[in-house]
């Protein structure tokens, strides 16, 4: 189901064979880093988790990393709805947003000891962009159920039939906008945008693409789960 713009090349050219889920274990864990460190940086949350902090945000007695799992739990329904059919990876997908919820929370319970000035709010962002967009284009080629808030775009783009690039930065635009209303409304004014989430949001879609580009001439993902199943099945 993976499909990126141009994501199959032969697996002859590819030199490193890893584990799809020691890949998805890596994405849960440097993602929701990745969110919480663009947060703290001061430029405004990522993108796709703008919408779950804006409700955080209302409702404060509600962690950022229990919205992140509703929001995502709605996107799930959402693909279900339009492919007009029950498909049980996206439940799985579920689970797995489920943990990269509470990751999230644990990072935000230690990360303001990280040292706070204007050089290392920078670096902060950017650290947090680069890891956020390699994160999501690994994610998209583990083989296995992957984050709510990365699965949507990718699952999307296969159902309009659209590029991965554009249907990505139409979601991050429309996460951004939702935050803007729900925070204004609510808060009487913004609140978790900066000019991170907006430069995030108009260009992460095209980086994530660019760095699949340049993980499928090296990398091929193996999920053993699946090959285990398919053995299996075979006997």
């Amino acid at each position: 189901m993976i499909s990126e713009d141009d994501h199959s090349l032969d697996s002859k050219n590819k030199h490193f064979i890893i584990s799809g889920e020691l890949a998805l274990i890596l994405v849960v864990i440097i993602n929701s880093f990745s969110v919480v460190l663009m947060l703290y940086s001061g430029s405004g949350i990522s993108a796709i988790s703008s919408v779950p902090y804006a409700f955080s945000e209302v409702i404060n007695n509600i962690s950022l990393g229990t919205f992140t799992y509703i929001f995502q739990t709605l996107l799930i329904l959402v693909l279900m709805i339009l492919r007009k059919k029950f498909v049980g990876e996206y439940l799985f997908s579920f689970v797995v947003g489920f943990c990269f919820g509470k990751f999230v929370d644990i990072h935000a319970a230690w990360i303001n000891h990280l040292p706070l000035t204007m050089t290392s709010r920078i670096i902060y962002f950017i650290i947090s962009y680069f890891i956020l967009a390699f994160g999501i284009a690994l994610s998209n080629r583990c083989g296995l159920p992957i984050i709510p808030t990365d699965l949507f775009p990718r699952e999307l783009s296969n159902i309009i039939k659209a590029s991965y690039a554009k249907v990505k930065i139409i979601f991050d635009v429309t996460c951004l906008l939702t935050t803007i209303v729900v925070t204004f409304v609510f808060l009487g004014h913004i609140k978790g945008l900066g000019i991170g989430t907006v430069l995030s949001a108009f260009t992460m879609g095209k980086v994530i693409s660019s760095i699949g580009k340049m993980i499928d001439k090296k990398f091929e993902f193996i999920p053993y789960v699946k090959k285990i199943f398919h053995k299996k099945h075979e006997v």
